[in-house]
């Protein structure tokens, strides 16, 4: 009966995951040579039917407010939040361009194919330059407001331009190369990394290195490898790796800190390393036998033992080195990297963690009505709005349960 009655909820979960249509490879979730596989017997019941609710609730919740309260037919642009209560569009101060690649991200995936298309023609069009070049972003009227050309935002560019080309948008695999020569050419800092951002006309304004930009890129070149099958991108990946393992990483813990280490105020995130993780662990043909993957995999241990709050299972926003936790905060992005992470661990503690995680997380921050972006440590909320980023956090991490189911 048991074996029945998951045989029904993987059926009606193919359902529930339409949206995934136009998966590239890379986030299919393969476990890497050597690594905990993820499990050849059937995942139990209660946890099938607990990843069907979070799809459904995806279905029904997140996605679709972005196609009607949260789109300025005017502007032709998705609104920065919504009001959590009444879901209903907070007053524009700005519209960011990572915000409309995130929204192209997940509507192409959804085979939501006229919204991304109008998706990827405003971007193009409110904060491209037509030659790869993208500002950060544009007031409430559509105006250029913040010129900063800003690594974070060229990376998800790239990435969401790898999903609408796989759904074959017309364009998208111009501006995927126009602006993966633009960070090439224009963001390098002389010791295989990148600066964070740089100024209008693309000169240096102090910005440093950072390691999220960077992640961020890491993903997006691995979403251009799996739309192009071009070998150069899986060539930068690994060199890109050994570059970030040289600056960020703490040798005692396998972490990677948000800024080199030896920087004053530093600090680790554990969604952080729970993301950095399911991006190479996934990726065994860019990443096998990298020396970073041994250091996410101590990192992955460390973030769960000092990062996630028993009972709860939420997960604090930062610790110090030591593993003090520094911002008890618990954010929804960090959250869903949790999830992801367990999932492709894939053994049976790891599953029982992710079964026990998804009732927690359904309860204290999923509602009818959408989601909590942030909860203290107690269970209060702390932030009332739902930003337009956030569905690309569930998006990626709901791929990793659906490959368990």
């Amino acid at each position: 009966m048991q074996r029945i009655a998951i045989l029904g909820l993987r059926l009606s979960l193919a359902g529930h995951f339409q949206y995934l249509r136009g998966l590239p490879p890379y986030a299919s979730f393969p476990p890497p040579a050597g690594s905990p596989s993820l499990p050849v017997m059937p995942i139990s019941a209660s946890l099938a039917q607990q990843i069907a609710a979070l799809a459904a609730h995806y279905d029904a919740a997140v996605l679709p407010p972005w196609r009607r309260a949260g789109w300025n037919d005017t502007l032709r642009l998705p609104y920065e939040s919504l009001d959590a209560a009444s879901g209903q569009a907070l007053p524009a101060q700005r519209y960011r361009a990572m915000a409309c690649a995130r929204q192209l991200y997940v509507h192409a995936l959804a085979g939501e194919t006229v919204h991304a298309g109008a998706l990827f023609d405003s971007l193009s069009r409110h904060f491209g330059d037509g030659q790869g070049g993208w500002i950060y972003s544009v007031d409430a009227a559509g105006a250029p407001l913040d010129a900063t050309r800003d690594l974070y935002t060229h990376a998800f560019v790239i990435f969401a331009s790898a999903a609408w080309h796989r759904s074959r948008g017309a364009g998208a695999l111009q501006v995927l190369r126009q602006t993966v020569d633009v960070v090439e050419q224009r963001f390098g800092d002389g010791n295989g990394l990148y600066h964070a951002a740089l100024g209008k006309g693309f000169d240096e304004i102090g910005a440093g290195v950072l390691q999220n930009p960077i992640m961020h890129l890491t993903e997006a070149y691995l979403a251009a490898h799996a739309a192009t099958g071009d070998p150069w991108f899986a060539q930068r990946l690994g060199e890109l790796a050994h570059a970030v393992r040289a600056c960020f990483v703490d040798p005692a813990t396998g972490c990677i800190a948000e800024l080199p280490q030896g920087a004053a105020g530093n600090r680790v995130e554990p969604g952080h390393q729970f993301e950095w993780y399911s991006l190479l662990v996934a990726s065994p043909a860019v990443f096998a036998g990298h020396p970073l993957v041994a250091d996410l995999r101590r990192a992955f241990d460390f973030a769960r033992r000092h990062g996630v709050v028993a009972g709860t299972l939420g997960v604090s926003a930062a610790l110090d080195a030591g593993g003090a936790v520094s911002d008890s905060t618990q954010r929804i992005w960090a959250q869903t990297e949790y999830a992801r992470a367990l999932a492709l661990h894939g053994d049976a503690a790891a599953l029982a963690d992710l079964e026990a995680w998804c009732g927690q997380f359904r309860r204290r921050f999923l509602h009818a009505g959408g989601w909590h972006e942030c909860l203290a440590a107690d269970g209060s909320v702390t932030r009332t709005d739902m930003p337009s980023t956030t569905p690309y956090h569930l998006a990626t991490a709901y791929l990793s349960l659906k490959a368990l189911a």
